[in-house]
Parts: structure tokens; C-alpha cells; sequence
């Protein structure tokens, strides 16, 4: 029974057998020199690091702008709010259909151009085509009623489109940059450019949307909102299309995979192979039901109790400046946490915590003092920004390293397919959601039919709950997200032993599999170099 016991165990979390966790090391020994010099060597050009930032840059104008959606659809397009969440509700039952079908196509895709360019070049287009026409909607189709089925129809079938597209072009998006080199400082490299550079895209956006809303509450002007959303569309969607497909053109994938990916039945649950993994989808399931209450705390504080975007601005200076400073301090944490991913995330990380709950302490007593309470949220908000540079490199590379560590014990990287498990983790839990939110928001008692304006809630409580909803309610899942990070032990000589088997079986291939030609080039200039 022990023995039976014992092999269930293995057949469930122990290596797979093409894996470069089991596969014969002597076979593997002959191409040590090669995989130490993927690990070591950086191979993305200027090229591969700017078109994937550009890219980020109109994806983020996007994002930004879907913070505003609900806001678009009511007071934009004025249809009424039954409509919006019946059409929304729709479409969130058929993201849950087809975001498993896309990663399942996606995972089994084998081609010589690789696995994740072909989709991005296939749903680039449609996709910001349906976002543009969904966002200048309010610009053709007037000021009529808001059941008017013109309207309802128009936003149903964009918002299908748009969905559909989305999804084709996403999830092959969001693992294009980990398939394009094998070297830890490429992959820093990208991420950190994507997403400072993304950052500032979505800044634009919210810089252009607040001080609009502000001028248009206090009656200084009449611009028209359907122009703005208009126009930031087709800025967006235009520069999205052309970056997108720039880097479909110009990056290379030179991760290569087994030619013959795993049965669906099985790579679904890799993560299951994953001690890892495993871990943070349980610590992330059992926090899944949390809330903020559901509403834009952030904007309240920043109109209502900072009293608009210029005092706003003050606030949110420290923070916005720090940001990009604590790029500077990325070499200097490296060498605090000599390079410890594990550890450097464990400290920043708590770091976090500490300035978040000396926001929420000091902001429970002194959200009525303005001038003050701006004070420590500027000084403490600041605080924490000085670490998001290194914080970025710390959790990205973790991140990645937890990705890898799949191939390297089933063979595969079941990105899309694994992502299906981690969604359900929402759709389970959405119903305590939904209560929560609606439990938060009550409680509150926040009345969002009083314009934003400074103060205008007239009570000390409300805004001492809108304070601790935006700043404090996440305090609890962080801290419950973190403590899979202390069991993680993939570090130092562990770490790096696994990447060189990695790139061994890579290697191997390589040369087995005549498939893919950007791989086929990397190994031989990393060859020629050796030589």
C-alpha cells in the first residue's frame, strides 16, 4: 500500500519524463557549455526592448481608459444602468467559454515562427478596430433614450467583438516576452521598460479624464465627453495596431518547446506539478473573495477629500517622482539582497505593508485636516514608491522563475491552459464577492448621486471609510499573498542548476527539432562566441 502510495505521489507531482528534471543528465552534459551561455548571454536587441515597451504604451492608454468604461456607458452613451449590467453580465459568461479555448489552442501551437507572433498578428487589428468603434460610439449615434436598442445592440455587439479579440490577441501578448530570450537581464530589461513605460500611458490618460471631470462638475466648461473618449480611442488603438504588429515583425521567440505538446487532460493541471505554483493559486483562492466595495476610492479621495486635482497632484508628487527615481536603486538592492529574489520580495514587500497601514492609521484620525492629511499621504505614498523599481525586477523575475520551474518538471509551459484554473478562481468565489462588495459599499455610506466635489459627503465618517477602503482593505490579502514566498527556496545554486538543465533540454531541441529558426541562430551564435 506504501508503495502504491508512494508512486500516486510521483505520478502526480513528481517530474514527467521528457522533463529536464528526469531526462538522463549524461545526455543532457553534452550541451552544459551552450545552456550556461543562454542563461549568461544577452541576445535581445534595441529593437526587441522598444517595440514590446511601445506596445505596453497603447495597451496601458487602453486599460486606463476601460477605468472609465462605466462612466462612458451611463453618462456618455446614457443608456441605463440595467442594460449596461445585463450586456456585461452576458459577456462575462462568454469570456468564461472562451478564455479555456484560447488557452488550450494557444499551448498546442507549434510553428516555425513560433508560438505566440502568428495570434498577434492575427487579432492585433480586429481587436483595436472593436475598441475604437466601441468608444466613439457616443460620437454617431446621438442623445436618445436610454433603452433606445440602437444602443443596447451597439454596445452588445463591440463589446462581443472586442471580448473575442481580446482574448486571441491577450493571452499570446502577455507571454510573448517571456518566450524571447532565456537571459534573467533581458527579461529584467523588458519588464521594466514595459512597464514604466506602460505607466506613463496610463497616466496621460488619467491626467486628461480627472481634470475634465473637475472643470466640467465646478460648470468652468462644457466639453464634450464623447470627443475626449473619441479621440484617446484612435490615438490608442492606432499606435496599438502598428507597435503590436512591429513586434510580431521584429521580436523573435527563441525559447523553443517539445514539438509535441501534452494532452489538454493532463497540461491543465501542471500546476499541480508546480510546488510553487500551488501555493500561490491556494493562498490566491482563499483571498479571492475579497473586496474594496466595488467603487473608485481613489478618485473620490483625490475630488472630495484632497479637494481636486491640482491639491490632488501635491499629494501624488512624491509618489510620481519617486517612482521613477527608484529605477537608480535597482543595483544597490540587487546587492542588499545579493540577488535573492526570494528574500528581496519578502522585504519589499513588507515595506509595502508598513507604509500602507501608516497611511490608514494616520488617515482614520486626520482625513478633515486637508493640508495635513495630504502631508502623510504624499510622505508615506513617496516612501513606498522608492522601492517599486527594484520591487518590479525582484517580483517579475520570481514570478518567471515560478514559470520556468513548469517546463522544467513536465517539459511544457502550459501558459494559457494553466491560466484557466487560475481564472476560476474569481468565478468560484464571485458570488461572496458581489455580497462583499455590496456589503462595503453600504457600509460606507458613500452617496454616489452627490457630485464629487471637495467635501460634499459632509461627514467625517463617510470620508474616514472611503480613506481606509482605498488604502487599508488590501492590507489582509497582501499579507496572506506573501506567505507561499516563505516556503520558496528556488535560490542560489538551486536556481541556477535548474535554468542550466533548462537550457541543456532546450539545447537538445534544438538539435532534434529543426522547427524553429530564430533558436536555431541563437545556438549558433552562442556557439561561434564559445569557439
Amino acid at each position: 500500500m506504501k508503495k502504491n502510495k508512494r508512486s500516486l505521489t510521483k505520478i502526480v507531482f513528481g517530474a514527467e519524463k521528457n522533463a529536464a528534471a528526469s531526462i538522463d543528465k549524461k545526455e543532457l552534459h553534452n550541451y552544459s557549455d551552450i545552456a550556461a551561455r543562454m542563461f549568461h548571454t544577452r541576445v535581445l536587441t534595441v529593437k526587441e526592448l522598444s517595440f514590446p515597451a511601445l506596445a505596453e504604451f497603447a495597451s496601458s492608454l487602453l486599460t486606463a481608459l476601460n477605468y472609465y468604461r462605466m462612466l462612458y456607458f451611463v453618462n456618455v452613451l446614457k443608456i441605463d444602468m440595467i442594460y449596461v449590467t445585463a450586456i456585461l453580465t452576458l459577456i462575462g459568461i462568454y469570456d468564461v467559454l472562451n478564455n479555456p479555448i484560447m488557452g488550450m489552442a494557444y499551448d498546442r501551437t507549434r510553428t516555425r515562427w513560433g508560438k505566440a507572433r502568428p495570434y498577434i498578428m492575427f487579432a492585433t487589428i480586429p481587436y483595436f478596430l472593436s475598441t475604437a468603434v466601441l468608444y466613439s460610439g457616443a460620437s454617431f449615434l446621438g442623445n436618445s433614450a436610454g433603452d433606445d436598442p440602437k444602443k443596447i445592440i451597439f454596445v452588445f455587439v463591440t463589446l462581443f467583438a472586442q471580448e473575442t479579440f481580446s482574448t486571441i490577441y491577450s493571452i499570446p501578448r502577455n507571454n510573448m516576452t517571456t518566450l524571447m530570450s532565456p537571459n534573467p537581464k533581458d527579461r529584467i530589461t523588458v519588464a521594466l521598460l514595459n512597464n514604466y513605460i506602460g505607466g506613463t500611458g496610463s497616466q496621460i490618460v488619467y491626467l486628461t479624464f480627472l481634470p475634465l471631470m473637475e472643470l466640467n462638475n465646478k460648470g468652468y466648461i462644457n466639453a464634450p465627453m464623447s470627443t475626449v473618449f473619441t479621440i484617446i480611442a484612435f490615438v490608442a488603438t492606432s499606435l496599438g495596431a502598428i507597435s503590436n504588429i512591429a513586434m510580431a515583425i521584429g521580436c523573435r521567440e527563441r525559447i523553443i518547446l517539445q514539438p509535441d505538446p501534452a494532452p489538454i487532460t493532463k497540461s491543465i493541471f501542471y500546476i499541480l506539478k508546480n510546488k510553487y505554483a500551488r501555493r500561490n493559486f491556494l493562498a490566491n483562492f482563499s483571498v479571492s473573495w475579497w473586496s474594496s466595495g466595488g467603487y473608485a476610492w481613489d478618485v473620490v479621495t483625490q475630488m472630495e477629500i484632497f479637494g481636486g486635482v491640482m491639491y490632488a497632484s501635491l499629494a501624488y508628487m512624491p509618489n510620481t517622482i519617486f517612482n521613477y527615481l527608484s529605477i537608480g536603486l535597482i543595483p544597490r538592492f540587487q546587492k542588499l539582497f545579493k540577488n535573492n529574489n526570494r528574500n528581496a520580495v519578502i522585504g519589499l514587500r513588507v515595506w509595502d505593508l508598513l507604509t500602507a497601514a501608516a497611511i490608514c492609521g494616520f488617515g482614520w484620525f486626520l482625513v478633515d485636516r486637508k493640508w495635513i492629511i495630504m502631508a502623510i499621504y504624499g510622505f508615506f505614498y513617496g516612501l513606498n514608491a522608492l522601492n517599486n523599481g527594484p520591487a518590479k525586477v525582484f517580483e517579475g523575475e520570481l514570478e518567471r522563475e515560478i514559470n520556468d520551474y513548469t517546463e522544467f518538471v513536465t517539459g511544457e509551459r502550459p501558459d494559457g491552459t494553466i491560466n484557466i484554473l487560475t481564472d476560476l478562481i474569481t468565478k468560484v468565489t464571485s458570488p461572496i464577492n458581489a455580497l462583499l462588495t455590496i456589503f462595503l459599499f453600504k457600509w460606507s455610506g458613500y452617496d454616489p448621486s452627490i457630485p464629487m466635489l471637495p467635501w460634499s459627503q459632509g461627514s467625517k465618517l463617510v470620508y474616514q471609510k472611503v480613506f481606509f477602503l482605498y488604502n487599508g482593505i488590501g492590507l489582509l490579502p497582501s499579507v496572506i499573498k506573501m506567505i507561499p514566498y516563505l516556503f520558496y527556496d528556488l535560490v542560489g545554486e538551486k536556481r541556477e542548476k535548474m535554468y542550466i538543465q533548462l537550457n541543456e533540454r532546450r539545447a537538445l531541441i534544438a538539435e532534434q527539432n529543426e522547427n524553429n529558426d530564430e533558436v536555431e541562430k541563437m545556438i549558433e551564435m552562442l556557439e561561434e562566441e564559445s569557439q
